[in-house]
């Protein structure tokens, strides 16, 4: 069997490698545009910052290692122009050379990728002006920090990779602002949670400034301004980290079915509508695991994933593929973040009755050297009890917390089937109650009505309004607020009724949570939790 392969980055080189391990007498060919592959795309802002120190390390192997490793033919700086369905030919275009060639195939695997979507805006070829997607990039703007000096800069773009070059150049001492045309940062998070990250940068150093779009690049020769639909900032570089678009082009009067953002349609075994034709990785549109409806995740993890699957289909097996759960997860300065599955505001949109709860908890023995604490936004449905997301910020591991909400979510469990999961303990590892044990407990007390709460969402909206602010931390920390020691509640506490309502208040909800299961036993019926105390939100004495 003779499969054609056009593209060579994660999906293209995983789906290579596959078939050649499933069938060694299948004969395998990459046609990649590019003059590598197998490049590490997600390590480029870590390049940028120095952690990655030789560029070597972004390429995880050159077309010629990977060649004798795996017997796949490797075509460098290949263009491919037409496909001819009816004939299974392929034409391409060597981008050396000038010179067309037409290849055949049995079956044919497009993994042709994505690139940087390139704003119709002045000054877009202006000196310094990078993009984030391939080793070059990065080598590039490296090379201009270390040489000639950057102090100001600005990225447009607040994702994941946005967010990482941010970090990174802002370890090199540049004065980052980050600018993003939609309404919040990190789109796939709840507002309220990409809200306490935006802080947590701020405090840091990096400026994000969201419903803000970039209008022009301004310059004589090099960056010297950036004008925003707010006002004009000034930069010595800009990073470009605002979308990829798919690389489907070539795909346009072939038939392939293209979704409304040029991804294309593939089915469960990642099929196009030509059952000889697959497609994986960037340029394919795949489905979402919960919702089961279209959802595109350029991530590299799904792409691997989605080649050794097309691989293994080629080969003869039938495999289906669930879909992604839009898993993610990133390191900021002192804050790791990360999600799973549905935001909240997805999951309403999708018809399911949504419930959270944000819990702050340990994240390894308190008393262990480096202890800090999880920030963490659960969502199941509110019927069926089944965990729907996750998302998470810390120092600590948060990816441990969104993989095991994974899991959860990939095998479609309620939170009762995972309560008492037996997971792993030690002091310098996690709590003698897992973190996302704690975090499930906390969800289900609420469900059943024994934890009574705002979230703070709810608080922002102006739910307490008419409340009365209790400070139940250790000791009083929220000015204008009655403080109430728990350890003093032996009974109904003075100066206030049964059916006062009370909001309570503490650093992250669990001593809130145990003085308004005290007060309720001593008849108080209008006690409401703030979710994630003060950690989390900012009170208003």
């Amino acid at each position: 069997m003779k499969v054609l392969i056009i593209g060579g980055v994660a999906a293209g080189t995983k789906a290579a490698a596959k078939l050649k391990r499933e069938n060694q007498g299948y004969e395998v060919q990459i046609l990649t545009k590019s003059a590598e592959i197998s490049y590490a795309g997600c390590g480029l802002p870590y390049y940028v910052g120095s952690i990655i120190e030789d560029k070597e390390e972004l390429i995880v192997n050159t077309p010629e290692s990977f060649a004798k490793q795996t017997g796949v033919m490797v075509s460098t700086e290949t263009e491919v122009t037409h496909i001819d369905r009816s004939e299974k030919t392929v034409t391409a275009l060597n981008l050396k050379t000038k010179e067309s060639t037409v290849y055949s195939y049995d079956k044919l695997i497009v993994a042709s990728g994505a690139s940087p979507v390139i704003p119709p805006i002045d000054g877009i070829h202006l000196k310094n002006v990078f993009y984030m997607r391939t080793p070059e990039d990065a080598i590039s703007l490296r090379e201009t920090l270390e040489t000639t000096g950057i102090k100001r800069a600005v990225i447009a773009g607040a994702g994941f990779i946005g967010l990482e070059v941010a970090e990174n150049l802002a370890s090199k001492g540049v004065r980052v602002s980050v600018i993003d045309m939609a309404d919040q940062i990190l789109p796939g998070f709840d507002t309220e949670f990409a809200a306490y990250i935006e802080n947590h940068l701020a405090d840091h150093g990096i400026m994000s400034f969201t419903g803000t779009r970039l209008e022009a690049i301004l310059g004589t020769d090099t960056v010297e301004k950036v004008q925003t639909s707010r006002r004009a900032m000034k930069a010595d570089a800009v990073i470009l980290s605002i979308g990829i678009r798919a690389n489907t082009e070539f795909l346009a009067d072939t038939g392939i079915e293209l979704m409304p953002n040029r991804t294309v349609k593939v089915n469960e075994h990642l099929q196009t509508n030509d059952q000889d034709i697959y497609a994986i990785g960037d340029c394919a549109c795949v489905i979402n695991a919960i919702t089961k409806e279209p959802a595109w995740s350029p991530m590299g993890s799904s792409a691997n994933i989605e080649g050794r699957i097309a691989a293994k289909n080629i080969g003869g097996k039938n495999l289906s593929y669930n879909g992604v759960l839009g898993t993610g997860v990133c390191k900021l300065p002192e804050l790791n973040v990360g999600k799973t599955g549905l935001s909240e505001a997805a999951a309403i949109a999708a018809g399911f009755d949504a419930v959270s709860v944000i819990s702050v908890v340990d994240d390894k023995a308190h008393y262990y050297p480096g202890a800090s604490a999880f920030i963490v936004k659960m969502i199941a449905d509110k019927k069926t009890h089944k965990l729907l997301g996750l998302q998470a910020a810390g120092k600590g591991a948060v990816d441990k917390m969104v993989d095991i909400a994974a899991a959860a979510i990939s095998l479609h469990a309620a939170l009762e089937d995972v309560e008492n999961m037996d997971l792993a303990y030690a002091p310098p590892f996690s709590t003698a109650i897992h973190p996302f044990s704690s975090t499930v407990n906390i969800l289900l007390n609420k469900l059943s009505g024994e934890f009574e709460t705002f979230t703070p969402v709810e608080y922002q909206e102006g739910k307490a309004e008419g409340y009365r602010l209790i400070d139940a931390s250790i000791t009083p920390q929220i000015d204008g607020a009655r403080y109430i020691d728990l350890s003093s509640v032996n009974g109904p506490v003075p100066e206030l009724n049964t059916d006062d309502k009370l909001l309570l208040v503490c650093s992250k909800g669990k001593r809130a949570y145990m003085l308004q299961n005290r007060m309720k036993y001593y008849g108080y019926t209008n006690t409401r939790v703030l979710e994630g105390g003060t950690a989390f939100n900012e009170i208003e004495g």
